[in-house]
């Protein structure tokens, strides 16, 4: 594209460009010469599915610890670079993959460029700053266990994936933290780390063939000949009945609660149906029905609300709430109710246009940013969405109906094998 041409609001084919480096590394590059900057995100397949049991957070503490110090730059000296030039990178951690995000001003791109490199390749895991981030982990540990909403969380992906890696945390238990040395991140890191599966995505002030010619400059050198393919997911055994747990936490005035099953993956042919049938049912508005009957009517919770979790592999389909104590069970039995009525009974057509239309007409929104695009980018190539997806959202929103959303709820909430965990006093 010209750097003078006007781009249509949505990424498409004609205005994306898709390049395979030497490597096997895929890059994804849109223009925007409306803003001066530009940003930088991608994954790698290095996330929580390669972690032994006895040291689960192994691949989470290793994303972490890559901008500890390299070859060519100690903590100190990346950090500086990053402030000096108004720049910023992160790597993170995560199931399936690790992933990365930085932005700069788009002169700096063969900076970016550079530290991320370096940091991906060339990291020294240096005893003292992986002595300082274990510290951290611990106390993000130790908050994640006094906090009510994410024990629930925990609490209920431990019981709709058990026997699934799903069920186990990314960033582990204070135990397998502790039991992570050194040498272990350098081995996970030389074993696991490498060009194989990687996906960058560069938007912003840049043409996109100097964009690819950059990444194929600083990464496409990058090789890993034993890189291992991900692990394939196992099947997931779905609830027979009805399950129950509570996660006690001494003297908190708040319960959280999270109730519901197990959800379609990103790629389902129903899960457009069911992201809709999800806004109808606890997002849109004030929370859609469950905010409705739980927190104004009912004036039972500090929030409601439903969410639909989907990615690679199985996701979760939630109704979660903030309560007093005394109110938990006053609260699920509200909340299995609504479920009830919403299998039963499909969406009005009203209730479902209003959805369809938050949905057409947030996506320009969500969009706006070079972070927007990018984070999009990177979605169409990890589920295979096709290059023209955004142009077809609006068409893809408008042609679900009542009778789709009716049959995809039926589909994963069963009001009687439905999963429910509590965590508070």
């Amino acid at each position: 594209m010209k750097p003078n041409s006007t781009p249509h609001s949505l990424p498409g084919p004609e205005d994306v460009t898709r390049a395979t480096l030497s490597n096997g590394i895929t890059v994804m590059a849109r223009s925007n010469f409306n803003s001066p900057s530009v940003v930088v995100g991608g994954h790698l397949p290095c996330g929580s599915l390669f972690d032994p049991p006895d040291k689960l957070g192994l691949a989470d503490f290793t994303a972490l610890a890559l901008m500890r110090g390299t070859e060519k730059y100690n903590f100190q000296q990346l950090y500086d670079l990053l402030e000096s030039n108004a720049a910023s990178l992160g790597f993170s951690g995560g199931t399936h993959t690790a992933g990365f995000s930085s932005h700069a001003l788009a002169e700096d791109l063969p900076l970016l460029l550079d530290l991320i490199a370096e940091s991906l390749a060339h990291p020294l895991f240096p005893p003292d700053e992986i002595g300082r981030l274990r510290a951290q982990l611990m106390t993000r540990l130790a908050i994640r266990a006094q906090d009510t909403a994410e024990m629930a969380d925990l609490t209920f992906d431990q019981i709709i994936f058990e026997g699934h890696p799903y069920a186990l945390p990314e960033d582990g238990w204070p135990e397998t933290i502790q039991a992570i040395t050194r040498d272990d991140l350098a081995k996970f890191h030389a074993v696991h780390y490498g060009p194989q599966g990687m996906v960058v995505a560069i938007v912003g002030a840049v043409n996109p063939q100097r964009a690819v010619e950059e990444a194929e400059k600083h990464l496409g050198g990058w090789k890993n000949p034993n890189q291992p393919a991900p692990p394939a997911l196992p099947e997931l055994k779905p609830l027979e009945s009805a399950a129950r747990r509570k996660v006690t936490i001494p003297g908190k005035a708040q319960s959280d609660l999270v109730i519901g099953a197990v959800g379609p993956t990103r790629k389902a042919p129903e899960y457009m149906a069911a992201a809709l049938g999800n806004s109808v049912l606890g997002q849109f508005g004030l929370g859609g029905r469950i905010g409705d009957i739980v927190r104004e009517k009912s004036g039972l919770a500090y929030y409601a609300s439903s969410n639909l979790n989907a990615g690679v592999g199985p996701g979760s389909w939630t109704v979660g709430a903030g309560v007093n104590p005394k109110n938990v069970e006053k609260t699920i039995d509200l909340v299995v109710q609504e479920i009830r009525r919403f299998v039963r009974r499909a969406v009005s057509p009203e209730e479902l246009a209003d959805s369809q239309s938050n949905f057409v007409g947030r996506l320009p929104l969500s969009l706006e940013s070079n972070a927007g695009v990018m984070n999009a980018l990177l979605s169409i190539e990890r589920y295979d969405l096709g290059l023209d997806y955004y142009r077809r959202y609006p068409v893809l929103v408008r042609a679900v109906t009542p009778a789709q959303v009716l049959e995809t709820a039926r589909r994963y909430l069963d009001p009687d094998k439905l999963a429910i965990a509590v965590a508070g006093p």
